[in-house]
């Protein structure tokens, strides 16, 4: 969390801005490597090692971003692609067709092992995300 934190605090010192005013915005890549991303982020930091529990995930294609789909069968903890972590202004916020998805350091949901929430792209506009809430859905640092 600290490091989250931290996004938010060099965003919110370049800007000028009151860091109370500051949220994430996580962007999934479609990048699965680390050795794909040659360059630092411009702003903010890529993260990978995540995985899914309660969910799969839908590659996307031709730049387009991926999203949340039904469970793949045996597939039981798929790895999120890298993610790019950045900080913007509260008022900025998108939550249409995202799933505010709980990101935990293990399995062991709640109390001390809860970080942080990523917005994560759903199918489209319709999608509904009671459907990832009530299917569980959350993303994990250290996966067992």
């Amino acid at each position: 969390m600290s490091f989250l934190t931290a996004i938010m605090q060099i965003t919110a010192r370049a800007t000028g801005l009151p860091l109370d005013d500051m949220c994430l915005k996580s962007e999934v890549r479609n990048e699965m490597d680390p050795e794909e991303i040659v360059e630092p982020a411009e702003t903010g930091a890529y993260c990978n090692g995540f995985s899914l529990e309660g969910a799969g995930w839908e590659q996307g294609r031709n730049g387009e971003q991926g999203y949340l789909t039904e469970m793949v069968l045996k597939e039981l903890s798929p790895i999120l692609p890298i993610v790019h972590v950045t900080s913007i202004r509260k008022q900025e916020r998108t939550t249409v067709d995202m799933y505010a998805c709980p990101v935990y350091f293990t399995t062991n949901r709640g109390g001390a092992n809860f970080i942080t929430s990523f917005d994560i792209a759903m199918e489209s506009e319709e999608s509904d995300d009671k459907v990832w809430i009530l299917s569980g859905v959350a993303l994990f640092l250290a996966p067992e």
